[in-house]
């Protein structure tokens, strides 16, 4: 990626600190990742919603709202698929410095890209979420009906199938969402949270 000579980072007036003050709490990233129905997009809109009751700010990133706006111009190619990922670091870092909690769903399978991620962010401010679900569980649940569309043929590459799903060495939170239900999935994230000094009691 080529970095401009002549575009210098601009340092705010109103700084990252000052927002959480204003916000009373701290701005982090809830990075969930996982096979495709493994539950991330509903856990992630859960938790969400449980922060937002609680008056705290909060921005859910969704990986289909994404691909349809600001990386429509990318394809699912390995390239792509690691660009998309990079940018959805980028907005996120963008979201963190506003103060907010942004919550990510997105299948992220490659352990670097999710590093990429990770490595644009100050300590503490990336927070990996496994929603750890068998391809079996996954499969049988299919809400979209891609894996479906898969074993037809009708899609080449496919997380967890045709292309490889990498499972993360020692993610922050562990959601076995095969064995949990959505709620006590989403206490798990909470009580994480609130252990941690991100959100008040």
């Amino acid at each position: 990626m080529a970095h401009h000579v002549n575009v210098i980072w601009h340092r705010a007036t109103v700084m990252k600190e000052a927002r959480r003050r204003l916000n009373r709490h701290h701005s982090t990233v809830l990075w969930f990742t996982g096979l495709s129905a493994s539950g991330k997009s509903t856990i992630a809109n859960e938790v969400e919603k449980r922060l937002y009751d609680k008056g705290l700010r909060t921005y859910l990133l969704d990986g289909d709202n994404i691909r349809h706006g600001i990386n429509q111009d990318l394809d699912f190619s390995p390239a792509d698929r690691k660009e998309n990922i990079r940018r959805i670091g980028e907005i996120s870092k963008l979201f963190v410095d506003a103060g907010m909690i942004v919550i990510t769903a997105f299948i992220s399978p490659f352990r670097d890209d999710r590093n990429l991620a990770r490595s644009l962010l100050e300590a503490g401010e990336f927070i990996e979420v496994y929603t750890k679900c068998s391809l079996a569980e996954c499969e049988k649940r299919d809400p979209k009906g891609l894996y479906k569309k898969v074993r037809a043929g009708e899609i080449p590459e496919f997380t967890g199938i045709s292309s490889a799903y990498e499972e993360p060495f020692s993610p922050d939170i562990t959601i076995e969402t095969d064995k949990q239900s959505i709620t006590k999935s989403v206490d798990q994230v909470i009580h994480y949270l609130v252990d941690r000094g991100y959100i008040p009691r």
